[in-house]
């Protein structure tokens, strides 16, 4: 069995009135990712990890913030895409483990959601889905509630 790892990290400027997708998921804030697309950090990890495991370089090769295509797009639809690039070299997921970096709002309650949202695109349970929540103890951009990031470790395997 051919089994890979592949990690991804994503970072944005948070910006007042703009919507926080997280997960999939639109998160109520008052503040919110700003981006070329929807902003959703913890998509954009998945997908770095998924194609770095399958050595299909990253989202910003495959997806480019230049391409008016991508404006404003659905990160679900990115992570679909992405998935689907691995599963052409006959990859499939085994389990996706994240963590969100962000100081507010508090995201624990709608972990569950996330999880529910991610796990059919990439075609496992959610149980084989972690997804964590961490603060930077108000230390950095992120501490002081001007950014937001995630990081994504996942396990594919291929025939």
């Amino acid at each position: 069995m051919n089994i890979r790892i592949g990690q991804g990290i994503d970072f944005h400027r948070l910006e007042k009135n703009r919507k926080l997708w997280l997960g999939g998921i639109l998160v109520p804030s008052d503040s919110g990712s700003v981006a070329h697309s929807d902003g959703d950090v913890l998509l954009h990890a998945l997908c770095d990890a998924i194609l770095g495991a399958a050595g299909l370089r990253d989202i910003g090769y495959h997806f480019p913030d230049t391409d008016p295509a991508y404006k404003d797009i659905d990160s679900k639809i990115l992570l679909q895409r992405s998935f689907a690039l691995i599963k052409e070299k006959g990859f499939s997921m085994v389990n996706a483990d994240c963590t969100i970096c962000l100081e507010e709002p508090r995201i624990s309650p709608f972990i569950p959601e996330m999880k529910k949202t991610i796990a059919p695109i990439l075609g496992i349970s959610p149980e084989d889905v972690s997804v964590k929540a961490t603060t930077t103890e108000k230390l950095g951009f992120i501490g002081r509630g001007e950014g937001v990031a995630a990081l994504a470790v996942v396990l594919i395997k291929g025939a």
